[in-house]
């Protein structure tokens, strides 16, 4: 866990949380120790007073999706429903390094959607007059107004896929994965929420289909309520009390340049050349593209998926040509039939999903934290979790969030 170099004992104070070893039960576990989880059980503490929290992470804390993304945080989606949660969680990120006391190195530098055909305008000014309208900042910028937002995209006309113009949100942008997960765990610790690493669960017990605890390779642990946050492994998980959920599970991979001297002012994304770059803070550039096809949970990718991320970057561009390429790495997202998440209550009482978000889950992480924890203190689905309710996939009421997921977003 995060320390202070010098810090040698497991109770010093520079510790940011302590290792403890998981109690008989507690009035609520949740299942994932990652952004989601641990914002959740935040939230469940500072919000609605339950401190009686376990957080169960099979590795170490943050060391799955949340380690492996991107970092990219906007709020432009289509629908009112995502429009509803998205926006929700960026009002949360823009007061987050207060509300936490830890920094999280928020920077909003704004989000440029590419567009490259006479399609992709149509699509991307009908998705900023919906923004406009969900009270969202966003709008439409020409070829030239790219280019005065990101002078190194390559705007000329003769390429494959002109920049015809752009979404831009000003108000979007990244921060620190690290952090803000270390950040969410501290405040978390501080309210009495145990943390506990290397616990994975084997199994989740129910009486008459209610949930009365979980299984794990450190022993069974009583609950009250269960909450799964796990991401690509949720349905696993949910398998375990004969809940078929309607995810698939793919590696998504992205990568990292070695450190350049600042050069990328914003984040662009660009659906038709399936790529998406921003510069970190400390100089290294961070793609991605989109998810690998195959179904799997290994944190890896096919090195072909690389070479087109590579390829589609360099045409948006050139100017990086010769800059190395430090390392890669992939998530494992859970992808729902709608491109949006599962978030609410299940068929077996007490238990409770926050799941599907594919690879958009980092940006969501205080938004559905908050929710979610509401949720599951209530016992009865939060306003913004509504429309994203197990059951859609039986009523028909989806909420289709393909195109403005844009490239794995």
């Amino acid at each position: 866990m995060p320390r202070t170099p010098g810090a040698d004992l497991p109770d010093h104070p520079d510790f940011l949380w302590r290792d403890p070893e998981p109690k008989k039960a507690y009035d609520v576990v949740v299942v994932g120790g990652g952004g989601h989880g641990l914002a959740t059980a935040y939230y469940l503490a500072k919000v609605h007073g339950i401190t009686d929290v376990a957080v169960l992470e099979k590795g170490w804390l943050a060391g799955g999706n949340m380690a492996r993304n991107t970092t990219i945080i906007r709020s432009n989606y289509l629908w009112d429903e995502s429009s509803g949660i998205y926006e929700h969680s960026l009002k949360l990120w823009e007061g987050l390094e207060e509300d936490l006391g830890y920094p999280i190195l928020f920077s909003q530098r704004g989000v440029l959607n590419l567009a490259h055909s006479l399609q992709d305008i149509r699509d991307s000014v009908r998705r900023v007059e919906a923004n406009k309208l969900n009270g969202i900042d966003a709008e439409w910028v020409d070829t030239g107004g790219v280019k005065e937002l990101c002078p190194i995209v390559n705007t000329s006309p003769d390429v494959r896929y002109p920049v015809l113009g752009a979404t831009y949100q000003p108000r979007a942008g990244i921060a620190k994965h690290d952090y803000v997960a270390w950040g969410f765990a501290r405040a978390a610790h501080e309210m009495g929420v145990d943390l506990i690493q290397n616990c994975e669960v084997t199994g989740i017990s129910t009486v008459d289909g209610r949930v009365t605890g979980v299984e794990t390779s450190r022993g069974r642990i009583a609950a009250g309520k269960v909450a799964l946050c796990a991401a690509g492994h949720t349905s696993v998980l949910a398998k375990m009390v004969g809940l078929d959920l309607p995810l698939t599970s793919h590696p998504l991979q992205a990568l990292v340049s070695e450190l350049l001297e600042p050069i990328h002012p914003t984040v662009v994304m660009s659906n038709a050349v399936h790529v998406y770059v921003s510069q970190a803070h400390k100089g290294e550039l961070v793609m991605g593209a989109g998810i690998d096809s195959y179904n799997g949970y290994g944190q890896r990718g096919s090195f072909h998926i690389i070479e087109q991320q590579m390829a589609a970057a360099l045409e948006l561009f050139p100017v990086f040509a010769r800059a190395h390429l430090l390392r890669t790495w992939a998530g494992i997202v859970d992808t729902s039939p709608d491109a949006s998440p599962i978030i609410g209550l299940t068929p077996v009482e007490n238990l409770f999903l926050n799941c599907g978000w594919g690879t958009g889950g980092f940006k969501a992480t205080p938004g559905v934290g908050d929710v979610f924890a509401a949720t599951i203190a209530r016992g009865k689905p939060h306003e913004y979790a509504e429309p994203f309710a197990l059951d859609r996939f039986t009523t028909g009421a989806l909420v289709d969030e393909h195109g403005a997921a844009a490239v794995a977003h």
